[in-house]
C-alpha cells in the first residue's frame, strides 16, 4: 500500500490530462498479452493482422514496453518513455517532440527491457529517440489513429464525469470511485500496490490523473519520476468501450448532409474502406468514394493508409455531429463487439 500525502498546495495543482502517447505504449500491453479478459479482443484481431501487414520495423518501440508474462499486474514501464503531459491534450506531435528531447541522463530504467535496446538509447540518444519515434508514429496510424475519435470520447467523457464529481463533494468524492485500488482516507490517497510500501510527498507538486482506455485492470502510478507525481486509471464503463449495438441514421443528420452521406457517418464509428462500406450500406463503391470525399472535405472524415487499403474513421467533428443529431456514438452496427469473459465494472 502507497500512500500519497496532499497538503493544500498538492490539491489545487491537482489537474487531469489526457496523452496519446501513454495510449500507444499502453495499448502495446494489450497486444503483447495485458489483456487476460478479452477486454480489447475485437480491436487486437483488426490490428495485428494490420500491423503485420504493414511490415513496418517497430521493435524500437516494442522492446521498451515488457511482456506482462506472469500476469497483467507485471511489468513495469521505463518513465522517459511516457513523460507526463504538461497540457490537457497535447497532440501525439507534440508529446514526441519532447520524447526526441529526452535529456541523455534520464535515459535509464528498472523495467524488463531488453540491455542493448537501453545501450544504444544511451550510446546516441539523437538517433535512437528519433528512431523510437518513428515507430511510435508509424504505430499510431495504424494502430490508433482509425479509432482515436471513439477512444478520446470516451476518455473526455470520464473527466467531465470527474470534473463534476469534485464540484459536488470536494477530492474525497473525486476519488471515492476513481477505481477499488484507490482511497481517500485522513487527507491522503491510498493506493494498492503489489510491491512499493510506505509514504510519498507529492511537494506542492500536485497529482495528475489521466484516464487511458488500456490500462485496466491495473493503475499504473509514477510518483518517484522527475516530473508532476501522475495516476494513469481505466475510465468508468471501459468494459463497453468496443461494444455495439444497431445505430440508426439520424434522420436530422440526414435532413443536413444527405441520407448516404448519415448512413456512413453512422458506420463509421468503426474504421472501414470503401469496400467494407459499400458492402454494409448497398451504396456503390463509386459513389461511396465520392461521398467519402465530400466528408473528408468538411472536416468530418479521416483516412488513414493501411498497406493497400484506406481506412476512414470519423474525426472529432464529424463525432460531434453524428452525437448532436442522436445517433448515440460511439456504439456501431459493424464487426467491433468484443465477448469479454468478466466485466471490467
Amino acid at each position: 500500500m502507497i500512500e500519497i500525502e496532499f497538503t493544500l498546495e498538492d490539491v489545487a495543482r491537482t489537474r487531469f490530462a489526457l496523452s496519446p502517447l501513454w495510449e500507444v505504449v499502453a495499448s502495446v500491453r494489450v497486444l503483447r498479452g495485458a489483456d487476460e479478459q478479452g477486454l480489447h479482443r475485437a480491436w487486437a484481431d483488426q490490428v495485428r493482422p494490420r500491423l503485420a501487414a504493414a511490415g513496418v520495423d517497430l521493435t524500437p518501440l516494442f522492446d521498451l514496453v515488457p511482456v506482462p508474462e506472469r500476469s497483467p499486474w507485471a511489468g513495469r514501464i521505463p518513465g522517459f518513455l511516457v513523460p507526463p503531459p504538461t497540457t490537457p491534450l497535447p497532440s501525439l506531435a507534440v508529446e514526441l517532440a519532447t520524447l526526441r528531447a529526452t535529456p541523455p541522463p534520464l535515459l535509464w530504467t528498472t523495467a524488463e527491457v531488453p540491455p542493448a535496446r537501453m545501450a544504444a538509447l544511451r550510446a546516441d540518444p539523437a538517433r535512437e529517440l528519433g528512431r523510437l519515434a518513428d515507430a511510435i508514429e508509424a504505430y499510431w496510424e495504424l494502430a490508433l489513429a482509425p479509432y482515436w475519435s471513439r477512444v478520446l470520447t470516451f476518455l473526455e467523457s470520464d473527466i467531465r464525469y470527474r470534473a463534476g464529481r469534485l464540484v459536488e463533494g470536494g477530492t474525497q468524492h473525486l476519488f471515492a470511485d476513481l477505481d477499488p485500488q484507490v482511497a481517500w482516507a485522513d487527507g491522503m490517497l491510498h493506493l494498492e500496490h503489489r510491491t512499493a510500501r510506505g509514504s510519498r510527498r507529492l511537494d506542492g507538486r500536485g497529482l495528475l490523473l489521466v484516464p487511458s482506455a488500456f490500462v485496466w485492470p491495473r493503475v499504473f502510478s509514477a510518483l518517484n519520476e522527475p516530473w508532476q507525481p501522475s495516476l494513469r486509471y481505466p475510465p468508468r464503463g471501459v468494459g463497453t468501450l468496443w461494444q455495439s449495438r444497431p445505430v440508426p441514421v439520424p434522420e436530422a443528420l440526414a435532413g443536413v448532409v444527405g441520407r448516404s452521406r448519415a448512413r456512413l457517418l453512422a458506420e463509421l464509428s468503426v474504421p472501414a474502406s470503401t469496400t467494407d462500406l459499400a458492402h454494409r450500406t448497398g451504396l456503390t463503391p463509386g459513389g461511396v468514394s465520392q461521398h467519402l470525399t465530400a466528408l473528408r472535405t468538411a472536416g468530418l472524415v479521416s483516412a488513414h493508409r493501411s498497406g493497400r487499403q484506406v481506412l476512414y474513421a470519423r474525426t472529432r467533428a464529424g463525432q460531434t455531429l453524428v452525437e448532436a443529431a442522436g445517433a448515440g456514438a460511439p456504439e456501431h452496427t459493424g464487426e467491433l463487439t468484443p465477448p469479454p469473459r468478466r466485466a471490467a465494472r
